[in-house]
């Protein structure tokens, strides 16, 4: 009889270093207290909903590294490849500083909303963090190097903030694409698009929201009256089930963030959340609750 072990699979150069992170559990008592200190002080409210990016309609946060990377890189460009480049790379790292105070607050708190639930984020972000302060803090000796004169010392601090900068870089794409930081929970499950059963009318009470499960997508169901409304039951911040939170007149709020959502059309009301929730179409046919995905516009 043939054996076989067990397959693994073969790990991308940098997996390594982040599983590590990731087990680093002496990373947690200074994370969670940077955490809980960001969720203390920036609250809910308007300030949260602009860091979050409740009024962009997606996290800022990926928006502003565009400036603070694309500025600290072409100062850093511009020692390598630019004789004469120095007065513009002076300005190109006085900018990438301006805007790394926002950018980072805007990080800080999308991070503080996940650290709590997810060991792996709370530690891979403290590290995240720290890299894109030290870089920022190395360009800034290389802004007051230049300053004083010395532009090859200046050059030397920018290339090693661009090192630091880029370990960081890959941390938060990480953070981002594999562990879902910042994109709407509800992306790849919007709900069908044709009628579809739902649930028995009789199982709605009035006022209360009932979770049901259609084709595989979770919906939250309320009537209301003679009127029954219909939105995905997973909040599109972090993918909490709305039907676990409160009915405040005609919104949602979800139990996990604060986020307030729309029954009528799931549009956000009120942050950390961003993106809408996806909402539904509902009419009752001999008894039943059929819903269809309500198209935007």
């Amino acid at each position: 009889m043939a054996s076989y072990g067990a397959l693994r699979r073969q790990l991308t150069p940098l997996e390594p270093i982040v599983s590590e992170i990731e087990s680093a559990e002496g990373l947690d008592s200074a994370a969670k207290a940077v955490g809980k200190a960001v969720r203390d002080n920036v609250g809910r409210g308007p300030l949260k909903d602009a860091l979050s990016g409740t009024w962009l309609g997606h996290p800022v946060h990926p928006m502003l590294t565009d400036v603070v990377i694309g500025s600290f890189t072409s100062a850093s460009l511009l020692d390598l490849f630019a004789r004469r480049g120095d007065a513009a790379a002076q300005r190109l790292i006085g900018v990438g500083l301006l805007a790394y105070l926002p950018t980072a607050a805007a990080g800080i708190n999308d991070w503080a909303d996940t650290e709590i639930v997810d060991d792996g984020i709370r530690r891979v972000g403290l590290i995240h963090a720290s890299c894109n302060a030290l870089a920022a803090s190395l360009y800034a000796a290389s802004w007051l190097a230049r300053r004083g004169g010395g532009r090859r010392i200046g050059g030397a601090f920018g290339l090693a903030g661009m090192t630091v900068m880029m370990a960081g870089g890959y941390l938060g794409g990480y953070l981002s694409m594999t562990k879902g930081v910042g994109p709407a929970q509800t992306v790849f499950d919007p709900g069908p698009t044709e009628w579809t059963p739902a649930a028995d009318a009789s199982l709605l009470s009035e006022g209360r929201p009932l979770r049901v499960v259609v084709d595989d997508t979770p919906v939250l169901l309320l009537r209301e009256g003679e009127s029954v409304f219909a939105i995905h039951d997973r909040c599109s911040h972090r993918g909490c089930s709305l039907s676990e939170g409160t009915v405040e007149g005609d919104e949602v709020v979800c139990a996990c963030h604060g986020s307030r959502f729309s029954l009528r059309d799931g549009a956000v009301r009120h942050g950390p959340a961003a993106a809408a929730q996806p909402a539904f179409q509902v009419r009752v046919e001999d008894g039943r609750i059929e819903v269809r995905r309500l198209t935007a516009g």
